[in-house]
């Protein structure tokens, strides 16, 4: 049969089609967007049986639904699909593998202050102290910070903590840290809709989730209820770190290559 004749290139092209698969399974995976994605992927596969068996009217049936699809698919998948072109633009895809791997070199004006942003989580870990700290790469999250309070302060320990103390008018919310500097306090950031989200994590944690699975931006948590001290990147949660953790993490990130 001559459809199933499969040479070299349809090797290469079946392997392309399989990681892009692959990728958009993994970004919707734990979403409610799963079941629509598995139900959608079936339906092409259904068509695609159909067509090779010359079903017409089936087949015309599936195609002008699969011709449709794709304005649907821009509909539902609205965040699904944003989250994935951002990791292609950040050079996300297939990170691990090392494939369309990117490199876009992010230049800092100024060294951040990683011992000072270190040392004022210590403190706050002892006192349980609630903390969310955003510091940005290459977006600047202008959108995020203008909801805020501005600052525009140079970051310190005795900044920082005078933040968050508790009855400081500005600890409810986010910090955004950019060059160096505390941009803006009492940020209000998106959260992660993820099903998989760890239940006993707060909402500083689901907020941090979420705005790093929509920039590249590194978020810090102190937990008030526990004291613990969390980083965040690509949305993935590092929990149960100690400062010193916090500070070689931050310098990897954020120490300009030579």
């Amino acid at each position: 049969m001559e459809f199933l004749q499969i040479g070299f290139i349809e090797l290469i092209d079946i392997a392309l089609v399989a990681i892009l698969i692959y990728q958009l399974y993994k970004i919707v995976k734990g979403t409610v967007a799963i079941n629509i994605f598995i139900g959608l992927a079936a339906i092409y596969l259904l068509w695609k049986v159909v067509s090779a068996f010359n079903f017409q009217l089936l087949s015309e049936i599936l195609g002008q639904f699969i011709g449709v699809g794709v304005i649907i698919l821009a509909i539902v998948f609205q965040q699904e699909l944003r989250k994935f072109l951002m990791m292609i633009g950040k050079g996300k895809v297939m990170k691990n593998k090392g494939l369309f791997k990117f490199n876009f070199s992010v230049e800092h004006d100024n060294h951040l202050n990683t011992h000072a942003i270190a040392k004022a989580c210590e403190d706050m870990a002892k006192t349980k102290t609630g903390a969310i700290m955003v510091v940005t790469q290459m977006d600047d999250l202008a959108v995020f910070a203008e909801g805020g309070v501005e600052m525009n302060a140079e970051i310190s320990v005795p900044m920082i903590e005078s933040i968050f103390y508790k009855n400081s008018p500005l600890h409810d919310g986010a910090v955004i840290i950019r060059n160096n500097k505390i941009i803006s306090a009492r940020c209000v950031l998106p959260v992660s809709n993820n099903e998989d989200f760890p239940g006993h994590l707060g909402m500083r944690h689901r907020a941090a989730v979420g705005i790093t699975e929509e920039s590249d931006a590194i978020a810090i948590i102190v937990s008030e209820e526990t004291g613990g001290i969390t980083y965040v990147k690509d949305g993935e949660l590092f929990t149960k770190r100690t400062a010193q953790q916090l500070e070689q993490f931050l310098n990897r990130v954020f120490t300009p290559q030579q």
